[in-house]
């Protein structure tokens, strides 16, 4: 009776697991050589990236190699796509584990299908989930799911199983990976003060990197716990963290919880996304439009309308030499093609041009020395002869969608293939991110090491950022703002005590020109004591297409002094 009360009470468990298992092919049941492949959130976020565990139970005597083709859509069609790929070998006899970070589709609905192949056998699986564009995407631990997770669904749908959205994804806190980018999707993770505990050390850095980026962490314990017992930063970057009370069967009342991640003070990313950049997207007004020089083509269409017809017909091939058609109309219209696509060079050119906006911080405190960056950029292409190109910083990189025109590819449509390809530390990508005559709006945020800070030195600061900076603003303790100009990396510098008035309609004029998620990043940093704002345009940014000229880079840093 024992044994059969203890195999009902695991059958009842394992819907509840944090993990899918996205595929289990045995290949050879004697031996159990086995491949797994474990999706460690139970579902994909509506972007950024989807982490997988591969793992690899070879007890052969000879080597086995699989590879596992990843696709994923944004949305119920087939219009929207990323494409990725990853191989992992284990020697015989050797157990080989790994983590995969997939890339994902932006889109409200979030497909993810594996397909695995190679020494081990076939297998395939797909998952799915339904997000709510006006709601921000959570993760939610197994311990707040499993009482929580159907009555904030239903908070959410209104009680309507048709058509449904998902409140959250769930998580087992010691399988976390220790990337930053398998949260870098999600606006809120929500979880208990023992879930952060039994985290592993490269899982909490990985949390703490993505909060400092704009993410909203909730902790709730049942036992009152502080920030500092739990050993999470007075200073949460660009995000915030809270811990709140919860009674010890661990149950939340949903329209509590809906409001406690709705005050996020930062923007859900696919609100973001959708509405940031279409309409009054500073950036992209300040970069200009296009100018379509019609009356030149025009003149070139009746030309070749002339020569093509009456021309052609009454000199070229005159009565009687009629056999020449067949010559002089192929030539007259490759010329005429030639002359279009110079003509088109000529007002296009090669590659691309666009400009840049970086909002940095930096954390030189507490062993970090890191540089938590967002980037917006805006560009207009002419003719590319590639559109593959490799990211050497590791990042979240997502097209935005911008104001419908006869130049823009990534609208309210939102169609293309978007591939990425994590490898060996970098990220190549392929597909439509830069198209031929198009304009394009991306938006990136990284995770750097960096030494670069502003710290204190005999008689004044020093900068030991690499580059000059143009200005830099610094609020003091007692409240008072200070500025110094002309700042060069190496050399001391002095500040001077300044009005408030004469700092604020600076700052804003920087903040103006970004779009709203990260104004209101820069504005939250504004109001910290002890800070540094400084701007420059020698920062170099997040490389992407070599084929792109940046027309400027205007970087905007916070941090505190060291």
């Amino acid at each position: 009776m024992h044994r059969v009360s203890l195999l009902l009470a695991l059958i009842l468990l394992l819907p509840l697991r944090a993990q899918e298992t996205m595929i289990r092919q045995v290949f050879d049941p004697v031996t159990d050589t086995h491949v797994e492949v474990l999706a460690l959130f139970s579902k994909p976020s509506p972007s950024g990236y989807f982490p997988v565990r591969v793992k690899i139970a070879n007890n052969l005597k000879d080597d086995r190699e699989i590879t596992l083709d990843f696709e994923s859509s944004g949305d119920y069609s087939s219009d929207l796509k990323t494409r990725s790929s990853f191989s992992l070998k284990a020697g015989g006899g050797k157990t080989v584990t790994r983590d995969f970070m997939v890339p994902l589709c932006p889109g409200d609905t979030s497909w993810v299908q594996a397909n695995l192949s190679g020494g081990l056998g076939p297998g395939s699986n797909t998952l799915r989930t339904d997000w709510d564009s006006g709601q921000a995407a959570v993760l939610l631990s197994e311990a707040l799911f499993t009482p929580n997770g159907s009555a904030l669904d239903s908070a959410i749908t209104g009680g309507s199983s048709y058509g449904s959205h998902h409140f959250s994804s769930k998580f087992d806190p010691k399988q976390l990976p220790d990337d930053w980018r398998a949260f870098a999707g999600f606006d809120s993770i929500l979880m208990t003060d023992s879930d952060w505990t039994n985290i592993p050390p490269g899982g909490r850095n990985a949390i703490l990197s993505w909060v400092r980026l704009g993410g909203q962490l909730i902790i709730y314990s049942p036992s009152s716990a502080k920030e500092a017992a739990l050993g999470l930063p007075e200073e949460p970057g660009f995000g915030t963290i809270a811990i709140h009370p919860i009674p010890s069967d661990l149950k939340m009342p949903p329209p509590g919880v809906l409001a406690t991640v709705s005050a996020n003070p930062n923007k859900s990313h696919q609100q973001s996304m959708h509405n940031d950049f279409q309409t009054s997207w500073p950036l992209q007004q300040r970069f200009g439009e296009q100018q379509f020089h019609y009356a030149l083509f025009v003149v070139v269409m009746i030309v070749f309308a002339i020569l093509v017809g009456p021309i052609n017909l009454f000199v070229f091939a005159k009565s009687g030499q009629r056999h020449r058609l067949f010559i002089t109309t192929p030539i007259i219209s490759l010329g005429a093609s030639l002359l279009m696509i110079g003509l088109i060079i000529l007002q296009d050119g090669f590659g691309g041009s666009g400009m840049r906006l970086v909002l940095m911080e930096v954390r030189p405190d507490a062993d970090v020395n890191a540089a938590y960056l967002h980037q917006e950029q805006f560009s207009r292409t002419g003719v590319l002869s590639n559109s593959r190109f490799t990211l050497d910083t590791p990042a979240f990189f997502q097209p935005v969608v911008i104001h419908e025109s006869r130049w823009a590819r990534f609208t309210n449509r939102m169609k293309g293939n978007f591939n990425l390809q994590p490898a060996d530390g970098k990220t190549i990508a392929s597909g439509d991110w830069w198209q031929s005559r198009s304009e394009q709006g991306h938006r990136l945020s990284a995770v750097i090491p960096t030494r670069g800070r502003i710290e204190k030195a005999p008689d004044g600061l020093l900068s030991t950022f690499e580059f000059p900076i143009d200005t830099i603003f610094y609020l003091d303790p007692a409240n008072q703002w200070h500025r110094a100009d002309g700042i060069t990396a190496g050399k001391k510098f002095t500040l001077q005590p300044v009005d408030e008035s004469m700092v604020r309609p600076a700052l804003q004029e920087e903040s103006a020109g970004f779009a709203d998620a990260n104004r209101r990043r820069l504005a939250l940093a504004s109001k910290r004591q002890g800070h540094f704002i400084a701007i420059t345009t020698h920062a170099p940014g997040i490389a992407t297409n070599p084929s792109i000229r940046w027309k400027e880079t205007r970087t905007v840093i916070t941090g505190p002094v060291k």
